[in-house]
């Protein structure tokens, strides 16, 4: 059955938020341990190296688990690719010129274009856009406790 309405946000990052809703918390939700999974490594490169690049700092916020292996290989390897196609774009143009004569736009535009969509909802999921970092209060969990831990501790605030 289709979900109505907007995509449910994980209760860690309502915390880190500081809980703009004021609405009660999932205190049922699972709360995987705050450990990023080891990179795959049938990853690319690329992929691999954004993995270490932006991993750990998940991690110390609390946002990124074990569990989120598949999501975050997702991410990190839309992003190997479009910054593959982006490469070429650069080197070689937006537009070459077929053998019959016709001009024609390189088929790396749509791929850059495909692989920034997919990336920029992984984006959204780990808090790695702008707006989803202004709304995250990253000094409560950085240090390494739990993020719920941290919202009962101040008593709901």
């Amino acid at each position: 059955m289709a979900q109505r309405g907007r995509k449910p946000i994980p209760t860690a990052i309502k915390v880190l938020e500081g809980n703009p809703g004021k609405r009660p918390l999932n205190t049922k939700e699972p709360k995987p341990k705050s450990k990023a999974p080891k990179c795959p490594p049938w990853l690319e490169i690329e992929a691999k190296k954004e993995w270490r690049r932006v991993a750990k700092q998940l991690e110390q916020l609390g946002i990124l688990t074990e569990v989120d292996m598949a999501a975050f290989s997702g991410y990190c390897q839309a992003y190997a690719r479009w910054k593959e196609a982006e490469e070429f774009i650069s080197k070689h143009g937006t537009i070459v010129k077929t053998p019959s004569g016709y001009w024609q736009q390189v088929p790396q535009i749509s791929i850059a274009s495909n692989y920034l969509k997919i990336m920029s909802r992984f984006c959204e999921q780990f808090g790695l856009t702008p707006s989803a970092r202004s709304r995250i209060v990253a000094d409560k969990a950085v240090d390494g406790d739990d993020p719920m831990e941290l919202m009962l501790m101040m008593g709901g605030k």
